[in-house]
């Protein structure tokens, strides 16, 4: 190896310098099949954190999706289609990064109890409602809250919706 090759080798973008650099320059260098060159310890740390990133979006979805279920059941008379699309938006996207990622099919169910229960607090605190009127423990079965056609509460019809605004628009 000449001096110019050991120069090119230890000249890589640190990954606190530029990220975005660092990424280009280690895919590359993985294309190349240049594997001794690999920033090793901070390419694997960065893909362990795709598949923790993946589990965060699932937990953050599902509780958005909880809190809407949980204002959907007990605040019937105030059901909105911004809740609605809420609800089914969640559901399609964790869908989606399930089907992205197979080994992740149990984990909504993992979660739910945890994610219900600072759903509960949020629901809570942004409808006013007393905490008494709100169950502890999560009612709702995994399968359901992922279930595209699963609304608690009282049955609805879509004309039942209050519109964010006058409908049809002028």
């Amino acid at each position: 190896m000449n001096k110019v090759q050991i120069q090119q080798r230890h000249k890589s973008t640190p990954i606190e310098a530029d990220y975005a650099q660092w990424c280009a320059e280690q895919g590359a260098l993985l294309r190349q099949g240049r594997l001794s060159d690999l920033d090793r310890e901070n390419l694997a740390e960065e893909i362990e954190s795709l598949g923790r990133s993946d589990k965060r979006e699932i937990a953050n979805r599902l509780g958005t999706l909880l809190l809407h279920l949980l204002k959907w059941q007990f605040q019937a008379e105030r059901r909105k289609a911004g809740w609605l699309l809420t609800i089914r938006e969640q559901r399609y996207q964790i869908k989606k990064l399930i089907d992205e990622s197979p080994s992740l099919k149990a984990y909504p169910g993992k979660q739910l109890s945890s994610e219900f229960e600072f759903a509960r607090l949020k629901a809570i605190d942004e409808t006013g409602m007393p905490g008494r009127n709100l169950p502890i423990d999560c009612p709702y079965q995994i399968a359901d809250v992922l279930d595209q056609e699963f609304f608690p509460g009282v049955p609805w019809l879509p004309d039942q919706l209050i519109r964010d605004q006058a409908w049809p628009p002028k």
